[in-house]
């Protein structure tokens, strides 16, 4: 048995095998008696067990086989598609995957609103200059970890690349938005990167913008970007997701 497959998967297996077999026994139990009735009287007890128990044990391994190599076969597709899906550093979303979620999200209004937080880590440069490339890649996926740890159940989470990550809230306001904005940076300020005797606070600036209504996700990046460049001009390690008139209100009509 391959164990790869997950405990559902494995129920599923055994129930459409099942319901094969027992749907062969039955039609084959009724072709038997028609073709022995036309022949005599009908069958007797022993014929009609061998005639259900004959799809049984001829068909029985072949059915289950099939259904095997069919779950396992769904099973590795959606591997791949999550694989496709995800970033290979931070275990995240991939940008492609991120704004396509977030864009299905936004088709549709939501009266209590939608909110995204771009995130970007504060002097990342220097951490690479300082402790190297690979502590740099350490430094990510303690951000991410960070961020997945204190987002709310159903967020998604992405990386939109090198230093960058957003978070979409559906059906979030600005209370919200900020309340979260600020759980993830207190996390990630709580954390240093060390290397030989040297240690480093970690710490992001986070731009926000919400939006009731319909939108697309390249405008609400583009309000939310402009917050997160504020927040680092007014001196990074801060949110800012104040609202703007910079969405285009034609949109939620």
């Amino acid at each position: 048995m391959d164990q790869t497959l997950s405990r559902s998967a494995w129920v599923r297996v055994w129930r459409r095998t099942a319901l094969v077999i027992g749907a062969s026994s039955l039609l084959s139990l009724v072709v038997s008696e028609v073709i022995m009735l036309a022949l005599s009287r009908g069958m007797d007890l022993p014929g009609a067990v061998a005639s259900m128990l004959l799809p049984v044990i001829l068909g029985g391994p072949a059915v289950f086989y099939m259904q095997l190599r069919s779950a396992q076969l769904a099973e590795a597709n959606r591997k791949l598609e999550a694989l496709a899906a995800t970033d290979w550093l931070t275990d995240c979303l991939n940008r492609r995957a991120f704004t396509t979620k977030v864009d299905v999200a936004l088709g549709s209004a939501n009266a209590d609103g939608n909110a995204l937080l771009v995130i970007d880590a504060d002097h990342f440069k220097t951490i690479n200059d300082r402790f190297g490339h690979h502590r740099g890649d350490e430094v990510l996926q303690l951000i991410a970890e960070a961020i997945r740890a204190n987002v709310r159940d159903g967020d998604l989470v992405g990386r939109l690349g090198g230093e960058e990550f957003g978070v979409f809230m559906h059906g979030a306001n600005d209370i919200v938005a900020m309340h979260v904005g600020e759980r993830i940076r207190k996390a990630i300020n709580a954390l240093f990167v060390r290397s030989e005797g040297i240690a480093q606070r970690l710490s992001v600036s986070i731009g926000g913008a919400t939006f009731e209504g319909s939108i697309g996700f390249a405008e609400l990046f583009r309000v939310a970007d402009q917050r997160l460049y504020e927040a680092k001009r007014r001196g990074r390690n801060r949110v800012l997701t104040d609202d703007s008139p910079d969405l285009p209100q034609a949109a939620s009509a």
